[in-house]
């Protein structure tokens, strides 16, 4: 599934959403990724490849397809649960801004 999701943000990123450079580390179920958005561009790495990432966040893979696919917006239950952990959960209705989600 998460290959497949980073094979669709390509067709999808939005230039302009975030005027520096934001690093986003996403540990999904087994799998952790990287993704590094600028203003006009963004990458994609499996693993942790930045020391420090502007936001690091863990959920299973059923809520990363849920948000993803589905739309669903992550509510304060969610971080509360634990269902998602997250140190800054501002940046992500910017990720998935930048993505046109």
């Amino acid at each position: 599934m998460i290959d497949e999701i980073i094979a669709e943000m390509g067709s999808l990123f939005r230039k302009g959403v975030f005027a520096e450079r934001t690093s986003f580390c996403f540990y999904v179920g087994d799998i952790t990724i990287t993704i590094i958005i600028e203003a006009d561009t963004y990458s994609v790495e499996k693993g942790t490849t930045v020391e420090r990432p502007d936001c690091s966040c863990k959920t299973d893979t059923e809520m990363f397809r849920k948000i993803w696919h589905d739309g669903y917006k992550p509510g304060i239950f969610d971080f509360l649960s634990g269902e998602i952990k997250c140190d800054a959960p501002l940046k992500l209705p910017h990720f998935l801004e930048a993505f046109g989600k």
